[in-house]
């Protein structure tokens, strides 16, 4: 009896149904499992990461150029997102180290990123040159986000001309008191922006493309950030965070008067923009909305002191999902060792670099759809300012 009701086929059903709801919950925690996985590889499993080191403007020689797969392998998922991302760390050729040498400071550790995200086209442009200009001993160091709207070019272009304006305007204009040098800092600034932007005006594509600009120039005495557009400026200082920048956002109230007092609107379609168009009030570029948007930029001149930590500069891509103090806290960890990114394949990379990449990284993470552009410049120990 019990040898026959062991092999009944009652109880073979029963032990195939068992068998199946078995493998029916394996199949379902496995395919949780790989949802999990897939989630968190979202935004990384099929990354492209260009790496060059000492890249200025983001150009990059083709021998410091590879390619690394982060994952070695590409996985099919529901939402994926590529990404071309650009680290450039600093790495003082020998020109860089007599510059330094020869103003008798240490060289600023810098790193820059460029994220493309889920757009179609790369927009942003990023400048960076150690000791672009000079006055007797007193050097400089020149940092700058490009943000460029309807195409590239003129980010582009800004990024092979500002600086050299810049420098020729610094080296003519500095004026002499006593034993320092000092410059017109506002109209330096001012007239190299409208200088650029009149360069621009000559493509024909200018008239329908633009680029919002945030330039830092790093001095062993202050720190000067000009600004046209919603790129932004940010120093850490002392534990916090000093905004060196205001975004001319066209709903900002000064900004609003302006644009209504020249004749224009601003139209809330899908936030406010120009005319319904452009969602900054100030570019480099978008000559058909002259005079609502203009391109001079506002210019802060910030006394250096023994407490700044570094300093951020980045396209809206990163502040329109991060605020200025979650920015400089993630920066402070990775300067102090306390946040650690590794990437696969890179050769050493400073907390700088690191620091700019896991910026952009999280921008991609918490929903941001543009371009994102990132420079950290650490500046601890180069000044000697009190």
């Amino acid at each position: 009896m019990k040898n026959s009701k062991r092999h009944s086929p009652q109880a073979a059903a029963q032990r195939r149904v068992a068998s199946d709801s078995v493998e029916t919950i394996t199949r379902l925690k496995n395919a949780r499992r790989r949802r999990l996985e897939f989630r968190r590889m979202k935004y990384t499993c099929q990354a492209r990461i260009h790496v060059g080191n000492g890249s200025a403007g983001g150009t990059h020689p083709p021998e410091a150029t590879k390619v690394v797969d982060w994952e070695n392998e590409k996985r099919e998922i529901h939402e994926s997102v590529e990404i071309s991302l650009s680290l450039a760390m600093s790495s003082p050729s020998s020109e860089e180290e007599d510059r330094s040498s020869a103003r008798n400071d240490a060289v600023l550790s810098y790193g820059s990123v460029s994220m493309m995200g889920s757009r179609k086209e790369m927009e942003d442009a990023v400048s960076v040159e150690i000791g672009f200009a000079a006055k007797d001993r007193a050097k400089c160091d020149f940092f700058a986000v490009y943000d460029g709207h309807g195409g590239a070019q003129v980010a582009k272009a800004c990024r092979e001309r500002l600086h050299r304006m810049v420098a020729e305007e610094v080296e003519r204009c500095g004026v002499r008191s006593g034993n320092e040098v000092k410059w017109d800092w506002e109209g330096v600034m001012e007239g190299c922006f409208v200088k650029m932007d009149r360069e621009v005006a000559d493509y024909a594509a200018a008239k329908t493309v633009g680029s919002t600009a945030v330039v830092a120039v790093v001095t062993m005495e202050e720190v000067v950030v000009a600004n046209c557009g919603d790129c932004r400026a940010v120093m850490g200082r002392g534990g916090e965070a000093v905004n060196l920048s205001n975004d001319h956002k066209p709903d900002r109230p000064d900004e609003l008067m302006r644009i209504e007092e020249a004749g224009g609107r601003v139209i809330n379609w899908n936030g406010h923009r120009v005319l319904g168009v452009l969602s900054t009030s100030r570019s480099i570029g978008d000559h058909y909305l002259r005079p609502y948007v203009i391109s001079k930029p506002e210019v802060t001149v910030t006394k250096r002191t023994s407490k700044d930590e570094f300093l951020i500069l980045a396209s809206d891509g990163l502040w329109d999902v991060i605020s200025s103090e979650a920015a400089c806290q993630v920066v402070r960890k990775c300067l102090n060792g306390q946040i650690r990114r590794v990437c696969h394949g890179v050769g050493n990379q400073t907390r700088a670099a690191e620091a700019a990449a896991l910026l952009a990284e999280i921008a991609l993470a918490k929903g941001s759809r543009d371009n994102t552009s990132v420079i950290v410049v650490e500046l601890r120990g180069t000044t000697t300012s009190s």
